[in-house]
């Protein structure tokens, strides 16, 4: 049998970009996974797809289930030949009991590995621009638990040395427990005017951050309201918040966006929006599927040496075009004797990455850019063909057709609703969404469509849509769609650009 192991892997503070390499390399490789509360769900995703998770969490008076049970489920599957990955918000060994369940394993001859995460102690505080040591201000930091075991007959930290013994101070899991850890620092010396601050949900994009002094804070903070997870930082190291606050100052902080793009091409658009500060959601409204052979595609293929033009109308095209091409045993190569138009630069560079010269690109990323932008000259009496997705509009066939050429479109794949669509709506829609992103007709038939199912139709209506383009804001809004946002470049680049550029807009009208 399979010697199992326990990994105790710290899973940083929320921010899923601060896991360790380390840590994402075993999370691919577990069997099982034993997560806690505060462990962000995309840090889930990126698990081995055959693992079993199971979430194990403590809340303020609220475990899922019993630290001794724990124990014996590491343990357990251990013994069983399992790889075990412990997964636990920060770092396994700073408050987070992995020191005990590490003695645990050790008793039951169980091998593991602790793997250190990126600590809320540091981290936090400098995504509120405040670092926990300076030259000038701060050569000692200590960190302090703000919530002790209740089981103690009485507190184990010495406040009266603690107090002023270090410059500054981090206090975890202390925001119920605000009014008492300051009346006691003041009490045993800590002067009432040092600066300190409260950060809720540090190092994501509801991230809040309360400042004062030991005198003003507790009240600060409630009337805030402010709830765990948060922490309280002391000393005077605080006061630099005001020239380093670099997280809370990007443009989409605070925002929530949500991107329905093709699961493959969703992180492109994610990882611009999350630069810029936003929180994002990515599910899938749309999926690309093959279309039923029927023999039209072969005698397209047949008819090449005679085409002078070829248009594609998306990236993928190029893609699926390829794929199709293997089964008559060919390959692009079957289009060297062609123009080729592509409908924007993706749809290009796409092409030109299979090896092959673009001769049109238009200055506007639509079919009526093509049109628009294509010399008449070189059209009449020439032969053409378009691959696209099943059910596309047919503007550019007949505009070429006008124009007096033969034509003929041929589908290689079409769009299909996927079906975690349905599956994840209801989680998402919980909590309120600043923009939906919609980057084609499709997405947006499809989002209509699953949510009229579930009976969110009149909710459709009410959200805020960031459209790439004309195109798809007409489809948008003959579903009754409201757009917010329309990209003036219809690219992923534009569309960020746009959504910024409106972030921008409606801060200044609130000042």
């Amino acid at each position: 049998m399979k010697r199992g192991i326990v990994y105790l892997i710290g899973a940083g503070p929320g921010d899923p970009k601060l896991l360790t390499l380390r840590g994402r390399e075993l999370l691919e490789r577990a069997d099982l996974v034993l997560y806690d509360h505060l462990v962000n769900p995309r840090i889930l995703r990126m698990s081995a797809a055959g693992a079993k998770r199971l979430y194990v969490g403590k809340e303020a008076n609220r475990h899922s289930l019993a630290q001794r049970a724990i124990n014996r489920l590491l343990v357990r599957a251990a013994r069983a030949g399992k790889t075990v990955v412990r997964l636990k918000g920060g770092d396994p060994f700073l408050f987070g009991r992995g020191g005990e369940e590490a003695l645990e394993l050790v008793r039951a001859g169980v091998a593991f590995e602790v793997v250190p995460g990126v600590t809320s102690a540091v981290a936090v505080p400098a995504y509120a621009g405040i670092p926990v040591t300076h030259r000038r201000l701060s050569s000692s930091v200590a960190v302090v638990t703000g919530h002790e075991d209740p089981a103690k007959p009485e507190t184990a930290i010495r406040w009266e040395h603690l107090a002023r013994a270090c410059d500054t101070l981090v206090f975890l899991m202390g925001v119920g427990t605000l009014p008492s850890i300051v009346k006691r620092l003041v009490r045993h010396g800590r002067a009432s005017r040092t600066p300190c601050a409260v950060i809720e949900w540090g190092t994501l994009s509801r991230q809040r951050t309360v400042a004062g002094t030991l005198r003003t804070i507790a009240s600060r903070a409630r009337r805030a309201s402010l709830k765990p997870p948060a922490i309280l930082v002391v000393g005077d190291v605080v006061a630099l918040r005001a020239q380093l606050n670099w997280f809370e100052a990007r443009p989409l902080f605070g925002r929530r966006i949500l991107v329905t793009r093709a699961s493959e091409k969703a992180a492109s658009l994610s990882e611009q929006l999350e630069v810029l500060g936003a929180e994002v959601e990515e599910l899938p409204a749309i999926e690309l599927a093959p279309v039923k052979q029927n023999g039209l595609f072969h005698h397209a293929i047949r008819s090449l040496p005679e085409t002078d033009w070829v248009f594609f109308t998306s990236p993928e095209g190029i893609g699926w075009f390829s794929r199709m091409l293997k089964p008559l045993r060919k390959d692009v190569r079957s289009l060297k004797d062609c123009h080729i138009g592509a409908i924007g630069p993706k749809t290009a560079a796409a092409i030109e990455a299979m090896g092959l010269h673009v001769d049109f690109v238009p200055k506007q990323f639509s079919q009526e850019g093509v049109l628009a932008g294509l010399p008449k000259r070189v059209l009449a009496g020439r032969r053409a063909l378009i691959f696209s997705a099943e059910q596309s509009r047919d503007v550019l066939e007949a505009g070429l057709r006008r124009r007096g050429m033969r034509v003929v479109k041929l589908p290689i794949y079409r769009t299909v609703m996927p079906k975690a669509l349905l599956r994840g709506l209801d989680a998402l829609f919980r909590r309120p969404f600043d923009l939906v992103t919609v980057t084609s007709a499709s997405c947006a038939e499809h989002l209509c469509q699953a949510m009229k199912v579930l009976g969110r139709g009149a909710k459709f209506r009410r959200l805020r849509f960031a459209s790439i383009g004309p195109v798809t804001s007409r489809a948008l809004r003959a579903l009754g769609g409201r757009v917010a946002v329309e990209a003036k470049t219809s690219t992923i680049e534009g569309l960020t650009e746009a959504i910024s550029s409106h972030a921008a807009r409606h801060r200044r009208s609130h000042v």
